[in-house]
């Protein structure tokens, strides 16, 4: 089956001349997708900061390349495996940390993130500690992750727009008129720590039949930051948002990569601005929608937008020709 995909996949890309690098920045678009669509649910639909999912990525990775290499379980098995097992942690550790209230649970988080990362640094014999795991064959050819990215879009929209993504969303509006209304407040905020592990998880397992070689410093402090960072500048409580941010987030080291030395400065400056300008990312408490773009247009709601930039630029000009005056 492995086979099969990856040929329809030098097929497809042979046919549409998508080269090796152009691949690889899909790939790595729609696996960042996935994790940011799980933080998405947790921080922008539930209001909870989480720096552990960086720790449920390599759960995720490593749990499918472990059952892939060593017990050569089929890849689609292993990735389910993968993501199953970062939920069932995330279960665990969401019982007993979900009852801290403000930043002693995103400290706990933090901290279970780096004794994950450590943990796999000392299992040498299983994990292949720092020295990191190989031999991981490449089950995540473009086509595949594109699809995965296509599902688990699907499956967080479904369950937003459920009756717990409902509650969810209640939660973050107003937690005591919620729980007062009947929301179980600590089952639901539960729901959504497991549906986020299980997306970290899943792109985690993706990520390492990528690389075909997995560190445990790839999945670090700063890889949990970059997820929020991305949540946040997509836009919070917006699925097609936290696409949007990723998409932003993956391609703008690209787009500097000619400035070698000053690439990561500039993509950082960038962040910045963008959080500055729009503190509620570039597309909070929205979603997109094709009808409603198709509508703006056909109504000519684009001409009132200029025509009113227009008229407070004349209006200011005019001020303030009358202040020089």
């Amino acid at each position: 089956m492995l086979q099969l995909i990856q040929s329809l996949n030098s097929a497809v890309c042979g046919f549409l001349h998508i080269n090796s690098y152009l691949q690889g920045i899909v790939i790595l678009i729609c696996i960042n997708v996935i994790a940011v669509l799980g933080m998405s649910v947790l921080t922008g639909f539930t209001r909870l900061f989480s720096f552990g999912n960086a720790g449920f990525m390599s759960i995720g990775a490593y749990t499918a390349a472990i059952l892939t290499v060593q017990f050569h379980v089929n890849f689609l098995i292993a990735i389910v495996c993968g993501a199953a097992f970062s939920g069932f942690i995330a279960f665990l550790l969401g019982s007993v940390t979900l009852r801290l209230k403000g930043d002693y649970f995103l400290i706990t988080c933090l901290g279970f993130g780096e004794c994950v990362r450590v943990l796999f640094n000392y299992t040498k014999d299983l994990t292949g500690g720092s020295a990191g795991y190989s031999g991981i064959p490449n089950y995540s050819p473009m086509l595949f992750v594109l699809a995965c990215a296509c599902l688990a879009f699907f499956l967080a929209w479904r369950f937003i727009h459920s009756k717990y993504g409902r509650n969810l969303t209640s939660i973050r509006e107003n937690e005591v008129a919620a729980e007062a209304v009947g929301v179980n407040v600590f089952r639901s905020k539960r729901m959504s720590f497991v549906f986020s592990a299980i997306y970290a998880g899943w792109a985690g397992a993706l990520y390492g039949g990528y690389l075909m070689y997995i560190v445990p410093v790839s999945f670090n402090l700063t890889k949990s930051c970059e997820l929020i960072t991305t949540t946040v500048i997509g836009g919070l409580g917006s699925l097609t948002g936290s696409v949007l941010g990723a998409l932003v987030v993956t391609v703008l080291p690209e787009v500097f990569r000619s400035m070698e030395r000053y690439r990561m400065l500039l993509y950082g400056v960038a962040v910045v601005l963008v959080i500055m300008l729009k503190p509620s990312g570039i597309y909070g408490y929205k979603e997109f929608s094709l009808k409603g773009t198709i509508r703006w247009f056909r109504d000519g709601r684009y001409r009132n937008l200029f025509k009113s930039r227009r008229q407070a630029q004349a209006k200011e000009q005019d001020t303030a020709g009358k202040g020089g005056n």
